[in-house]
């Protein structure tokens, strides 16, 4: 029987554990730094994920926006001897998001705006005024403040293409460029499976690597087969990230939730045994229930029969009778 798993649950799932800083820096580091490990576990710091934000200002005129991202973390970065911050923000995807450019450039554009409100609340608690012009006092950002830059990641976990628009001109019927150059474009940072090759995925340290090629080829079982045997990572995997590939392959893979981690290699060939029996329990039923009506025996003694024969209570029995009679 097929598990089926709603999108809240894989919601869940995904969210537990791209929430684990080491599949979260590998993520960013096969992002932005080509599978460098620049980005260190042990310098993310896990940020408030709800921003209620009034833009510039709060008057009683305008009204609050709230929007809650998956993840989002702050990062502390060394490179050429400089100390590098920025805000790093995770949208999970179970579902292919046809407005997903609209929707994170909101989550930046508010993200943006909480650290302007904030170095303005900080300029006020400390009264910083001395000095001040015009324009620096109105807004609360001074000239010499600065931002943290924000990036943020789409990570899509189904097997299919993201056929979604990845900006906002994608979005856009007009394709005038004289008209465009004036509109400022918002791409997304997009990684998914169907576009995740063997090469490539090998920029990929954590076990992200293994869930995201498990899911490529979950559908090819000769593929499937080779890649659990061929990478030893997956005698040793973490039980967060087999619940992700349960949740997006149906694999029915039986989880203890005593065990920390999981051979998929035996996972698997269990799962085939299992199913080996199934059919010849379905088989051995057929044929009994044919038999039986061959010579007309009744129903009811055909149900008793095929309990007793192949150890099933009389509901389960009359079922499976009822699907063959």
């Amino acid at each position: 029987m097929k598990l089926v798993i709603h999108l809240k649950d894989k919601d869940t799932y995904t969210k537990k554990y791209m929430s684990d800083n080491n599949v979260f820096a590998d993520a960013f580091n096969f992002l932005i730094y080509d599978g460098e490990e620049v980005i260190k576990p042990e310098n993310l710091k896990t940020l408030d994920t709800s921003v209620l934000s009034v833009p510039f200002g709060s008057d009683n005129t305008k009204s609050p926006v709230q929007k809650i991202r998956d993840l989002l973390k702050s990062a502390e970065i060394k490179e050429d001897g400089e100390n590098i911050y920025l805000i790093l923000g995770l949208e999970n995807q179970s579902e292919i998001h046809y407005a997903m450019p609209v929707r994170n450039m909101l989550y930046d554009v508010l993200e943006y705006t909480r650290q302007v409100e904030n170095t303005a609340k900080t300029h006020r608690k400390l009264k910083e005024y001395k000095g001040v012009n015009a324009g620096e006092f109105l807004s609360g950002f001074y000239k010499n403040d600065e931002l943290i830059p924000v990036i943020t990641l789409v990570i899509y976990f189904g097997l299919d293409e993201w056929t979604a628009p990845r900006s906002i001109f994608n979005m856009f019927k007009i394709k005038n460029k004289k008209i465009l150059s004036f509109v400022n474009d918002y791409r997304i940072n997009l990684i998914a499976p169907y576009e995740l090759d063997d090469k490539k995925a090998e920029k990929l340290h954590s076990n992200l690597k293994e869930v995201l090629l498990y899911i490529k080829n979950s559908n090819d079982k000769e593929k499937l087969r080779d890649l659990v045997q061929n990478d030893k990572k997956f005698s040793r995997l973490e039980r967060d990230a087999v619940y992700v590939i349960n949740a997006f392959t149906n694999s029915n893979l039986k989880i203890d939730e005593n065990q920390e981690v999981f051979d998929m290699c035996k996972a698997l060939l269990d799962i085939k045994e299992e199913g080996r029996l199934e059919g010849k329990l379905e088989g051995g039923i057929m044929s009994t229930v044919k038999m039986c009506k061959k010579f007309d025996v009744s129903f009811s003694d055909t149900v008793k029969e095929i309990s007793a024969e192949f150890k099933l209570t009389k509901e389960e029995a009359e079922t499976k009778v009822k699907e063959l009679w």
